[in-house]
């Protein structure tokens, strides 16, 4: 484009916002330039790490999460590109997922830097200043859960069979598969790390799961023309996504915890007080996303192959 050609499209622009050109340039006039350390925010984002101990390495597990939780963001921006679209092909839909499972990989390895990258010693006595608070408190990683598939996929196993698939996305909420790794089995009493969590997150769960209810990953999966659905390369991507979430992630993250909390004696319970083995491990989990894309022996075998 010419520089006439620019300025022209420029002005109809702001005209459509009701802004005068001329104002529009005065203001250039009197900017600044932007510089990396704004654009980015640098000072304010490494102003965010605020350890409670003298240990050392509470910095690398502080800055470990942080990582993580920038990475979700990314992942639900990427969600959104198909989930938020009106037309979706499968050359975008395959596109997406695999950004979204190139950030799962990142996750996945980069779980060596807190599995060689942290003194046990130092682990075990900063850990015991967390309580209750856990991983497992990420809104970001639930609402990723929630954008990806239908809400009966996130039920407790014990529960799929049996719940009404009809009832309230409340009722759908207390039967998560999650929920379980928070309760006296006993009582059904919630522990401390839940109920804090409902308090913060509940309404905003529920409204992002009645939001994603018809336009999570799965059913825009299924909305797809057949012969796309059928579409090699986009089935590919959807197994690598699902398994990279529910298998992989979930393994690499057991895998660190049983270097920090397993090996004693009496092994050590995970900071929200959750029993991390039995709640961890995929194949009790039995969390799948997309469960029509696997055979009945994939799923039977979910979280050993």
């Amino acid at each position: 484009m010419s520089k006439d050609d620019i300025l022209k499209a420029i002005e109809e622009k702001y005209e459509k916002l009701g802004v005068p050109l001329n104002s529009m340039l005065e203001g250039l006039l009197w900017s600044t330039p932007i510089t990396y350390w704004d654009y980015i925010q640098t000072d304010a984002l490494l102003g965010l790490q605020t350890p409670r101990t003298n240990q050392p390495d509470e910095m690398v597990f502080i800055m470990y999460h942080q990582v993580n939780e920038l990475l979700f963001k990314m992942i639900l921006w990427e969600i959104d590109q198909v989930a938020m679209s009106d037309e979706v092909n499968a050359e975008k839909f395959s596109m997406h997922l695999m950004r979204i499972s190139r950030y799962f990989d990142m996750l996945c390895s980069s779980f060596t830097v807190m599995a060689d990258g942290m003194e046990r010693e130092q682990y075990l006595k900063f850990r015991n200043t967390l309580t209750p608070a856990s991983g497992f408190q990420s809104a970001q990683y639930r609402k990723i859960e929630f954008a990806s598939t239908e809400l009966i996929n996130l039920i407790d196993a014990r529960f799929r069979d049996t719940i009404d698939r009809n009832s309230s996305f409340k009722n759908a909420y207390d039967h998560l598969y999650w929920q379980a790794a928070g309760k006296n089995h006993q009582t059904g009493e919630k522990s401390v790390l839940i109920k804090l969590f409902d308090k913060k997150y509940m309404g905003d769960f529920i409204d992002f799961m009645e939001d994603y209810n018809e336009c999570n990953l799965s059913k825009k999966f299924k909305q797809l023309p057949e012969e796309i659905q059928k579409n090699p390369d986009l089935i590919k991507a959807m197994r690598h996504y699902d398994y990279t979430v529910n298998v992989k992630w979930v393994m690499a993250h057991y895998n660190a915890a049983g270097k920090y909390l397993g090996g004693d004696e009496k092994e050590l319970e995970a900071t929200g007080g959750s029993s991390w083995r039995k709640y961890l491990h995929p194949k009790y989990q039995k969390r799948v996303f997309f469960p029509y894309l696997w055979s009945e022996k994939e799923l039977k075998d979910w979280g050993t192959f």
